[in-house]
């Protein structure tokens, strides 16, 4: 059945400290959407809060901070939720043999097992309001791995698995389920994947020390170090196209490499794909 949700509905979006959430918080708000935001970190919350924002925090980690959360909003909407953009995330570098299985459970706690919980959680309320938009932020890596990429590609590859699969068992209710596939984005991205990749990842001994070593001067570049790199923007407009479109795209590709790849994977032998993504990864230079 098809739905547009037109402003005032209410938008809730995770991750909205900085980049593709802050932007799509702002850009929605500015559109006269009831924006609910969240971030991680309290000081984010105030920060939000003083710009005009209803912001709580929101750990997608923490099963009791997601239950907390969805109870203040809940009373701040009257249990009204119309759309969830599912936005929270993070990177974790590292090539597969040097991640620890707590690391792997860390990336996943929050961009698969968490998103999900609070998922299944808003379906409930949009089942009893009959109606309801769910976008995911994936990205081009939720379909083309890429070296150095493990723990981020598998989490977003599971977010693609629970998207098709609840897309399929909620069309029923009304509730539209959207994937957003980005390739690179000006964002805090490298900034927090480098703190992360320095928390879990030890250099010493690895067999890839030396790409290592070449991922770290793209981690601390400052600025765009990928082409067809675009602006935030691009990912705003696509859940502007989602939130309003009669019946919302399955999928936004967004910059040329989605695209490209999006086309090559139904076109290429498997082998044959593996050899361009490892030039697109620039063993880890990129």
């Amino acid at each position: 059945m098809k739905h547009s949700l037109l402003p005032p509905s209410t938008v809730l979006i995770t991750g909205c400290s900085t980049g593709i959430g802050y932007h799509t918080a702002h850009a929605l708000k500015d559109l006269g959407y009831n924006v609910i935001a969240t971030c991680r970190n309290s000081d984010d919350v105030s920060r939000l809060q003083a710009e005009g924002f209803t912001c709580f925090q929101l750990d997608l980690a923490s099963s009791q901070s997601i239950d907390n959360a969805l109870k203040a909003i809940e009373a701040a909407t009257n249990g009204k939720i119309d759309a969830l953009f599912n936005n929270g995330a993070f990177g974790l570098p590292g090539a597969v043999e040097d991640l620890s299985r707590e690391s792997m459970e860390f990336q996943f706690q929050t961009n698969v097992f968490g998103t999900q919980e609070l998922t299944n959680k808003v379906i409930k309320l949009m089942r009893q309001q009959g109606h309801g938009k769910i976008i995911y932020n994936s990205s081009i890596l939720g379909f083309a791995a890429m070296q150095y990429r493990g723990a981020y590609n598998a989490s977003k590859f599971a977010i693609e698995g629970f998207a098709d699969t609840l897309r399929i068992e909620v069309k029923k209710d009304n509730i539209q389920v959207s994937l957003i596939e980005p390739g690179p984005i000006i964002s805090d991205f490298r900034k927090n994947a480098f703190e992360q990749f320095s928390l879990w990842i030890t250099l010493e001994g690895s067999a890839h020390e030396k790409s290592y070593r070449a991922m770290i001067k793209r981690l601390e570049t400052v600025g765009p170090t990928a082409p067809f790199t675009l602006g935030p923007e691009t990912v705003s407009k696509c859940v502007v196209h989602a939130l309003q479109a009669g019946q919302a795209k399955i999928r936004y590709r967004v910059t040329v490499p989605t695209v490209v790849f999006a086309y090559l994977k139904r076109l290429l032998p498997t082998s044959w794909l593996d050899k361009l993504l490892i030039k697109a990864g620039g063993d880890g230079k990129r």
